[in-house]
């Protein structure tokens, strides 16, 4: 992301607060390796990862101080804060929104963008669990909020979907997995939980999800302009050749517009069709992420 924002020539920061996050495939603004590192935290307390990633976030928390000082040398820049990937911090434990929130009574207007993996669809159950999983994060953080199915291009290598992408990606009427919920050798046992969780995703109404093929500049675009629309960045005039709030709400697409054209480019359909090896949307390379970006901007 960094990639694009800076071809788009958007002045941009990194901030990696995942203190497991040794070996970084970026050049952080801020790194919280210079307050405290998974590592030392569990050879000095004998923690394991996950309470050695909880203890670090607790530690960030409670110094603070050291977060705003160095924050307040990129004031001026996009920034992108990296967290580690542990669920529980976004769950149940209350240090990660702490920490939020604390950066939003400073004016920091924030927007969380939850990843998870799009092969995740092809199985039933896994999907009501990640839909459970991003809509307890969505009450937690309390945060404007988009959700990513991640590596969509490799999304059929797992299996074939059960219905088009725009029930997934809108999350329409669950009812049609309880038969598919219900027949596995698995969750059959549980078929008064399963209706009851189909139950609860819809009854908040609040999960949705974009999709991201990071090699596609044009997913990358649509998941950029989603969150700008999420932050309020895109009606800033902070970016140069921003328009007016009219012609922004007009450029801007939809979920609509983002999954058909996934599909048409990586998918080949539901359960029972044959995808045919190396087809692909006919003008339409799948090169590198900066390329001419520019052009769609």
């Amino acid at each position: 992301m960094s990639q694009f924002y800076e071809a788009t020539k958007r002045p941009v920061a990194i901030v990696n607060l995942d203190p497991a996050n040794d070996v970084l495939p970026y050049t952080p603004a801020i790194d919280i390796a210079e307050l405290i590192t998974l590592e030392d935290c569990m050879e000095e307390f004998g923690l394991g990862p996950n309470g050695g990633l909880i203890y670090c976030m607790e530690y960030l928390e409670k110094n603070m101080d050291w977060l705003l000082a160095r924050l307040e040398t990129i004031k001026d820049k996009y920034i992108l804060f990296d967290f580690p990937g542990q669920v529980e911090l976004f769950t149940h434990h209350n240090s990660v929104r702490n920490i939020l929130e604390r950066l939003q009574k400073l004016d920091y207007r924030l927007c969380a963008v939850h990843l998870v993996d799009s092969h995740h669809c092809v199985d039933a159950s896994r999907y009501v669990a990640m839909l459970m999983l991003s809509l307890k994060t969505m009450i937690q953080l309390e945060l404007p909020h988009i959700n990513v199915l991640s590596k969509v291009d490799l999304m059929e290598s797992y299996g074939k979907l059960a219905f088009s992408l725009d029930f997934y990606t809108e999350v329409q009427d669950l009812s049609y997995l309880l038969d598919r919920l219900n027949t596995s050798a698995f969750t059959s046992k549980y078929v008064s939980l399963n209706k009851a969780l189909c139950e609860l995703v819809e009854e908040y109404s609040l999960v949705g999800f974009h999709t991201l093929c990071i090699e596609d500049k044009e997913s990358v675009l649509n998941l950029a302009r989603a969150v700008d629309r999420a932050n309020g960045f895109v009606y800033g005039g902070l970016e140069e050749g921003n328009e007016s709030l009219m012609q922004v709400a007009v450029k801007v697409g939809g979920f609509v517009d983002e999954w058909q054209s996934i599909s048409e480019k990586y998918l080949r359909g539901r359960e029972g069709d044959d995808k045919v090896e190396g087809d692909e949307v006919e003008g339409e390379e799948r090169g590198g992420l900066v390329g001419d970006i520019t052009e769609h901007v």
